[in-house]
């Protein structure tokens, strides 16, 4: 516990008084090179310009410091890191498997669901199980992995090519959408979808109207 909250203290820039070296690198708030000055008179800087002083660089000689707003900078470290986890939790990788002499219609089920899989924007591991003698005709697996691939190039590209590992073969399609883009595409979608549902109950009203105005101006 004691050696996690050591490396957690060591983690964090020194800012402010904290800085006990006698000179910086000093860094202005918009990136311009101040130059080495002492460390008294880079904090004075800071406290004239509303700022903080931060450590960026300890182990340069002089370290590095930069004027800025540290509860600012934080809080935007803190945004590109909770965004980085998000992205990372939906890249999401689903699994579909073969074998290399697959028939007509379970070939285009399965293609259905790579498809499918591609527009909601994940990656696709798609896998080739041979089995007995097939382990010694690997072009099968090779060609029917190709022959997916352009099947579904529209949607999806080779990430990973097909490569043997062990008894199967294995390539990975990654979406050429993001999973933020299928996910608006796909309401987008849904919104039209009621949008036209609602269309012909107003496109059948419009005749009456006119059938009924007819006679008067005759």
């Amino acid at each position: 516990m004691t050696h996690r909250a050591k490396e957690q203290h060591i983690s964090e820039p020194r800012i402010n008084d904290r800085i006990r070296v006698p000179e910086v690198r000093l860094v202005g708030p918009n990136g311009e090179q101040v130059g080495i000055v002492r460390v008294e008179d880079a904090l004075r800087l800071a406290a004239e310009a509303d700022l903080d002083l931060v450590e960026v660089a300890p182990m340069a000689k002089p370290p590095v410091a930069k004027l800025m707003d540290f509860g600012k900078y934080k809080y935007e470290a803190a945004m590109k890191a909770r965004e980085a986890r998000k992205n990372q939790v939906n890249t999401v990788i689903k699994e579909i498997k073969l074998r290399p002499k697959i028939d007509s219609h379970d070939y285009g089920t399965k293609k259905g669901h790579v498809e499918r899989f591609l527009s909601a924007g994940d990656k696709v591991k798609v896998t080739i199980m041979f089995r007995g003698r097939e382990q010694s005709r690997p072009e099968l697996g090779f060609r029917l992995l190709q022959r997916l691939a352009e099947d579904v190039v529209e949607l999806g590209t080779v990430e990973s090519a097909p490569k043997q590992d062990g008894r199967n073969m294995i390539m990975v399609l990654a979406p050429t959408k993001r999973k933020s883009e299928a996910r608006a595409e796909a309401r987008r979608k849904k919104d039209q979808q009621k949008a036209d549902s609602a269309a012909p109950a107003e496109e059948t009203a419009a005749p009456v109207e006119e059938t009924a105005e007819a006679p008067a101006e005759s």
